[in-house]
């Protein structure tokens, strides 16, 4: 299924509520991970064709932000980058980075301390085509989120809060 740029916060939310998760109060991450690897599984329209181009990645990143009220967040990204905005005659236009964040945000509890103290702070981006290249890369990457425990136990925790942003990052 192809869907345009612009409509991937719509339809990101509507796979989480099949999921049976909203995008302002997830109960579930396990769920919202679902949601979120079948969105990263759909093509999106209006992005970067230049070949070997990193037009479209996703990573997980977790810690403590001060953006989220200094709490302990664990956030889903998939990243854009846009072909269809801008002034292609520019002599320096360069496609524009977008990033749609599903952000979950957790009390401090035991079982979380140390998320903001790792070593690492996330998965890295991976950018593998939609299709099976991109299936083994989020079974890698969600193995790779299971390596550190206080990332397990966000995993199973239910968070404070959450929210679905989708902006531009140029």
């Amino acid at each position: 299924m192809h869907i345009h740029w612009r409509t991937s916060v719509d339809v990101i939310a509507q796979i989480l509520r099949r999921h049976g998760v909203e995008q302002d109060s997830v109960t579930d991450v396990e769920a919202a991970w679902g949601a979120f690897a079948e969105f990263l599984q759909l093509d999106i329209d209006g992005l970067d064709p230049t070949p070997d181009s990193d037009a479209d990645g996703f990573i997980i990143q977790w810690g403590r932000r001060s953006w989220s009220d200094n709490r302990l967040i664990l956030t889903f990204t998939r990243q854009l980058a846009i072909a269809d905005i801008g002034d292609h005659d520019e002599r320096y236009w360069q496609p524009g980075l977008w990033q749609l964040d599903l952000e979950l945000a957790f009390d401090d509890e035991a079982d979380l301390i140390g998320l903001d103290r790792l070593d690492v702070q996330d998965t890295g981006f991976r950018f593998p085509p939609v299709g099976p290249l991109r299936a083994a890369a989020l079974t890698d990457t969600w193995a790779e989120t299971r390596r550190h425990a206080p990332v397990r136990a966000a995993w199973i925790a239910t968070p404070a809060s959450s929210t679905l942003s989708f902006e531009c990052v140029c």
